[in-house]
């Protein structure tokens, strides 16, 4: 990868595959996260957003607890690209 570190280079793989997870999620689902039906919920994007970074955040803190059990990967990308999505939202706010 050009000139970057190994480090740097890792860097670019794991936030591509971020970007690729997002990319596909949003093809297969459209536009859920950013445009909810709101059916139940009549909260802003950002905070149900923020709802599922908090559900995320307290299943890898259950899933510690239980056992002392490396944390699924997917729940880390899961987590990662809520948060990028958190930021989406935000700049899209009008």
């Amino acid at each position: 990868m050009g000139d970057f570190t190994a480090v740097q280079a890792e860097i670019v793989r794991v936030t591509d595959e971020i970007r690729d997870l997002l990319l596909a999620k949003n093809r297969e689902y459209g536009n859920s996260a950013l445009e909810p039906i709101g059916v139940f919920s009549c909260a802003s994007v950002v905070e149900q957003i923020e709802t599922r970074i908090d559900d995320k955040l307290a299943r890898i803190r259950a899933t510690r607890r239980m056992a002392e059990v490396k944390i699924h990967e997917d729940t880390e990308a899961d987590l990662i690209g809520y948060l990028v999505l958190l930021r989406v939202a935000r700049r899209l706010a009008p």
